[in-house]
This record gives structure tokens, sequence and C-alpha cells, in this order.
């Protein structure tokens, strides 16, 4: 698996992450816990957790991947974020509390990535910056990054901590697939404006690049859109299958697979240095792996450029 440095700051990742939405939800700890080691066998070392996960059962995927990797903590690179749920925000107070609790949860005495999840619009900046500067400084923290910013807030976040002369965010999460690319438009370029480094969440559109689903056929049971899955509301439609079709017939030209240009697309750009993924068993996990060394051409780039306009 081959590493990339995050934007202009000193940590390596793998070109994969593995999504940790999943640990305690879709996936029991034995289920979760064959995923993370799979991942660190495969030279997976970007694990992507948040103190919100999973969704119903807040917290518990930071415990999962706390015991998960007892004896081979020194392999992964273990990112979380903070500011997601109500009574949460970009306080000092809260970012303080918020670490601590992450912490013993994952049983390590730092974190390598610690991102603010969402916008806070009622904490100044400044105090968010300060309190992670501190964490930085303590060595609970090694380095600091966004989630869903938008470009113009990117963009004051850089100018603040120059001002404040605390450490800046090093990278942000954004949605970015094929089937989602409107980071392309201008996020993707302050991000390699400012040295930020983008680690795209739902790079498979939910699974809709991963080739399981076709127009006119039945969603296969037991995958991420089956069940009246809230996510199928959202990704399961006409015009995303078709995009899919288009793309499915670029890999067999190309000589790879739909989910092959899922990755390589996403890690042509310079500013990408790993694709969070989520996986549910081990084969998920080494079928990611063998995506993101996929190799796309100038050539290859433009069909699939031809083939999404």
């Amino acid at each position: 698996m081959d590493s990339r440095t995050v934007g202009a700051s000193g940590l390596k990742v793998s070109t994969v992450g593995i999504g940790c939405n999943n640990f305690g939800g879709r996936l029991d700890e034995a289920a979760s816990t064959r995923v993370i080691h799979a991942a660190l066998d495969h030279g997976v070392t970007l694990f992507d957790n948040a103190d919100a996960y999973p969704l119903n059962n807040h917290g518990r995927a930071e415990e999962i991947l706390g015991r998960a990797l007892e004896g081979r903590r020194h392999e992964a690179v273990v990112a979380s974020k903070f500011g997601y749920d109500p009574g949460t925000d970009g306080s000092r107070h809260c970012i303080i509390r918020s670490v601590e609790a992450s912490l013993k949860r994952l049983r390590t005495d730092h974190t390598d990535l610690y991102q603010f999840h969402l916008p806070d619009p009622d904490t100044p900046l400044e105090e968010t910056l300060r309190a992670l500067d501190d964490l930085i400084r303590a060595g609970k923290v090694r380095y600091v990054g966004s989630s869903q910013f938008a470009p113009w807030q990117i963009v004051e976040a850089q100018f603040v901590a120059r001002e404040l002369g605390v450490e800046r965010f090093v990278s942000t999460q954004a949605q970015y697939s094929l089937i989602e690319r409107d980071v392309e438009k201008d996020l993707l370029p302050v991000c390699e404006k400012y040295g930020v480094g983008l680690l795209p969440f739902f790079p498979l559109a939910s699974g809709i690049l991963s080739g399981k689903y076709a127009p006119g056929k039945a969603v296969p049971d037991g995958t991420r859109l089956s069940g009246g899955s809230r996510l199928a509301g959202i990704f399961l439609n006409d015009r995303n299958l078709e995009i899919a079709g288009k793309l499915s017939t670029v890999a067999e030209e190309l000589g790879g697979e739909l989910i092959d240009l899922a990755f390589a697309y996403l890690l042509a750009s310079p500013a990408v240095p790993s694709v969070i993924a989520g996986a549910s068993t081990p084969e998920q996990v080494a079928r990611n792996a063998r995506a993101a060394a996929f190799e796309l051409s100038e050539d290859g780039l433009a069909a699939i450029r031809a083939a999404l306009s």
C-alpha cells in the first residue's frame, strides 16, 4: 500500500483509509475487528473515527477500534472527530472534554489527526484553534483538521491560525466521488493552494460505484442500500445509476472495474492523500486496496471526463 503526506504536514497515511462509522452499528464488534485487522494486514494505516460513531450508539466505534488496535497501535494512524452532536461545539470546554473521552475510548494517549466535525457558527474560530493548539503542545494530538468546511471557511482558518501563530488545519473532509464532484469547482483548488489535504468520504457514493447496482435490477440483500436504507433515498436514483453504467464501460476499456476508477480518479489529485472508504468484510478491504493501486493515464482520465460530460 502506497502512502502519502497529508497536505503540507509531516503526517503520512495510506492511500486508502478505513471509515469507522459502521463499527458497532451495521457491524458488531467481532466483524469490525476482522475488518480492522485485515486493513492493517493490507498496509492500510488510516482509521477515520469520530466520537459520534456510530450514529445510533455514539462512542462505540472508538471503543471497538481501541480494543482492536491493542498491540498494533504503532501500525495505525488514528483519526477522530469532535463537535457533531447537539451540545458539543468548537468551544475550549467542549474540545477538552471531547478529546479526553475519545482518548479513553481509543485506549491511547494521543490521536494522530483530530478533526472539527462540523463548523460552529457560534464559537469564535480563534477559541477553537487556540484550544487545538494547546492539545498539540500537550502531546494529546499530533495534527488537526476540519470536516465539511466551505472553501471560504478553510481559507479563513488558515489566515486566523497564521495571525495567532498557532497550528493550522492540515486536512479537511468532504464528500467526493465520480458521482459527486462539486468539490472540483472551488474546494479542491483551495486545498491545493493552501496545502490542505482533502480526505474524500463516500468515495463509492454509498456503493453505487462498487458495481453492485444496475438499472432495473433489484437491490442485493445485505448491501448498504437495501432494506429501505436512508442512504438509498440519497444515492439510489436513475441519474447515478446511469453515470455508473457509463463509467463501467470506460473501466472495461481501461482494463479495470468500476471500483478501480472510483479510487484511482480521486487519487489522481495531488491534494488527495487518502480515500476514506467503509468496509464490512476483509474481502472488501482487500478489494479497496487493489483499487488504490490501479493507475490511470492521462488518456484514461480524459476518457472518464468525457463519460461524465
